[in-house]
């Protein structure tokens, strides 16, 4: 099998079974008729630029590049509504409260999502501070997050 075909086989695998490590994917494959090691399933899952999304029960799976941005925008919107307390903006900054304890998976789901209108964020006890990219305003930012605070809310 050439690389190509292993691809398209990884492809098919992905779309159908939940595949959360590099050892299910070579048992997976080896069980499709296909026999390769570790680290060609580590070239090709490079290669083909899979990324890791939840699935439907919460578990981290590979899924194609194309699946992550549904899942980034949902993982943000899901973090907000469940931790930020209030959004306030200054400049290109925007300042998100928290409860004590909880900026870390805050600021880690911003971070994940590679949010493009945010360069980065800093996290305290209670309170995430997030940079907005040029020519973003904190302000404009700000409107956008609170929308996501907001999110599932009836």
């Amino acid at each position: 099998m050439n690389r190509r075909q292993r691809h398209a086989a990884i492809l098919r695998i992905l779309r159908d079974h939940p595949i959360g490590t590099q050892a299910e994917l070579v048992d997976a494959l080896h069980e499709a008729g296909h026999e390769v090691v570790q680290t060609t399933i580590s070239r090709d899952i490079h290669e083909l630029g899979l990324v890791k999304v939840r699935d439907p029960q919460g578990r981290l799976v590979y899924a194609p590049p194309e699946a992550a941005e549904p899942a980034r925008v949902e993982a943000v919107e899901a973090a907000f509504a469940r931790w930020a307390l209030s959004i306030e903006s200054s400049g290109n900054l925007v300042v998100v409260q928290t409860p004590n304890g909880f900026t870390n998976p805050l600021a880690q789901a911003i971070d994940l999502a590679r949010h493009p209108r945010i360069v980065g964020t800093i996290a305290g006890e209670n309170t995430v501070f997030l940079v907005a990219r040029e020519p973003t305003t904190g302000a404009k930012l700000a409107e956008e997050l609170r929308g996501y605070m907001l999110a599932g809310v009836a």
